[in-house]
């Protein structure tokens, strides 16, 4: 069977055809970095890095690229207010964002392009816009021409004459339509800005993922993905750039997650429950977190609640702890019976299920029904007086195979002791007076994967376990 992706721009599902046969080309629109980022964002991150493990398992070889956002209205806000440098503001949340994806289990992209890394080729994508009369410059801005793209609307399938100014899509006496959109804004006194021949200032949001995928892919790319959220403005303008740039389809498959809900309410800071990942994961295991997410659908809406966590939790257990007793039964096994051709076949059912499931766009709800299918086999198999170490392989490797796709772990780290973190404190304290900065932050890194909390007082630094 041929995996199956559910594509956003036809609204079927279709056939995976990759442009290269055995390579894949992907693109995740990936976070503004001017905060931590929330519980939201790590949906994108979870599924994504799941779908990529997918192909990888599956044997393609996946060019995986996500980007940062690193200038922006709200980063110059909150620069300013922090009294900091957009750099060294964006350095920092972009270094808290690889902590926090590593401790949900997702691989970093094979290239994370950053927008200031790429300004000489957003001018050079903007000015062939310019004399292909995509766009125009007013006051120091450049707009795109937004009726003049015949196709505008067809991913958020509207037609240009119903859609409404959206969301960083401003009307304003600078522009010819209400419906253009900001390729570059003029810069204003104080803020970061890059010389270019209409003037100074800075690029719009949507041109930057349109020239970091051309510059990373080319034309065009198999596969686009990003949350629900972007499907309008930012990816429909994506289309509408790049297409009028290089007369070419820009990607051939889109994918978007649902949204997830706290208490079954949007997430928004004014309702008080905004929830950054950052604090999340020192209140429960992140490989939870992961499992939870991935026990939806990734196109269907989630519903973060403590009673559900909890019960993701429990689940996950269920199949950590039948790994347990499978290594527990494999240190006594006699081999006294021989290899169950029935229980096998059970073992070789479950894995084609998940496979069936995961090829039926990626999902991952039915495959951990697979693996709990092969859990329940397994244990009811380990109630037997005696087993055959053959079979007691055949769970466990599965088992460890399977959830390795889904980027779960079956075996947990074990707790250091606390003669072992006081030890290791003392180090640090000691690398630190010997300018030894290297060991201290490795010191510093193996107890934050302890989620050990370091306190200064003038007895001393003490510590807690989160």
């Amino acid at each position: 069977m041929a995996i199956q992706i559910f594509n956003s721009l036809t609204r079927e599902k279709e056939n995976f055809k990759p442009i290269e046969e055995g390579k894949v080309r992907m693109y995740v629109c990936g976070p503004t970095v001017y905060n931590y980022i929330h519980i939201g964002n790590s949906r994108p991150v979870v599924v994504y890095d799941t779908v990529r493990r997918y192909l990888t398992y599956r044997g393609y070889e996946v060019d995986y690229v996500s980007n940062f956002t690193d200038v922006d209205d709200k980063i110059i806000k909150a620069a300013n207010e922090l009294g900091e440098d957009v750099s060294e503001l964006t350095e920092r949340f972009i270094n808290a964002y690889f902590e926090d994806i590593t401790a949900l289990g997702a691989q970093k992209a094979d290239a994370h392009p950053r927008v200031t890394e790429h300004m000489e080729e957003i001018i050079e994508f903007i000015e062939v816009l310019i004399e292909k009369d995509y766009a125009y410059v007013s006051e120091g801005d450049v707009y795109y021409r937004t009726r003049k793209f015949k196709n505008y609307g067809q991913l958020s399938h509207q037609s240009v004459d119903d859609l409404k100014v959206g969301a960083r899509i401003e009307a304003g006496t600078k522009k010819e339509d209400p419906l253009d959109f900001a390729l570059w804004k003029a810069a204003k006194p104080g803020e970061i800005s890059w010389e270019t021949s209409w003037g100074d200032g800075r690029p719009g949001w949507h041109i930057e993922c349109s020239v970091m995928v051309h510059n990373h892919f080319g034309d065009t790319i198999d596969i686009h993905a990003g949350g629900q959220d972007l499907k309008f403005p930012h990816h429909e303008n994506e289309i509408a750039q790049s297409e009028a740039y290089s007369d070419k389809k820009f990607a051939n498959y889109w994918m978007h997650n649902g949204y997830i809900n706290i208490d079954n309410e949007k997430m928004s800071k004014s309702l008080g429950n905004f929830i950054l990942v950052h604090d999340i994961i020192q209140q429960i295991d992140p490989q939870v977190l992961r499992f939870f997410i991935l026990s939806v659908h990734y196109r269907n809406p989630i519903n973060f609640s403590q009673d559900l966590v909890e019960a993701a939790g429990n689940s996950l257990d269920r199949l950590r702890t039948t790994v347990q007793n499978l290594n527990h039964r494999l240190t006594a096994t006699t081999n006294l019976v021989e290899v169950d051709a029935a229980e096998m076949k059970t073992i070789e059912d479950a894995k084609a299920y998940f496979i069936e499931s995961m090829d039926d766009d990626f999902n991952t709800a039915n495959a951990i029904a697979a693996l709990f299918n092969l859990s329940t086999a397994a244990n009811k198999y380990l109630t037997a007086a005696n087993t055959n170490e053959e079979v007691l392989n055949a769970y466990k490797s599965t088992l460890e195979e399977l959830t390795e796709v889904l980027g779960i772990q079956l075996v947990q780290k074990e707790e250091l002791l606390d003669a072992e973190v006081d030890a290791l404190i003392e180090e640090r304290q000691q690398a630190r007076k010997d300018r030894n900065f290297s060991r201290s932050d490795e010191i510093r890194d193996i107890l934050k994967e302890q989620n050990i909390i370091l306190e200064d007082t003038r007895q001393g630094v003490r510590w807690k376990r989160g």
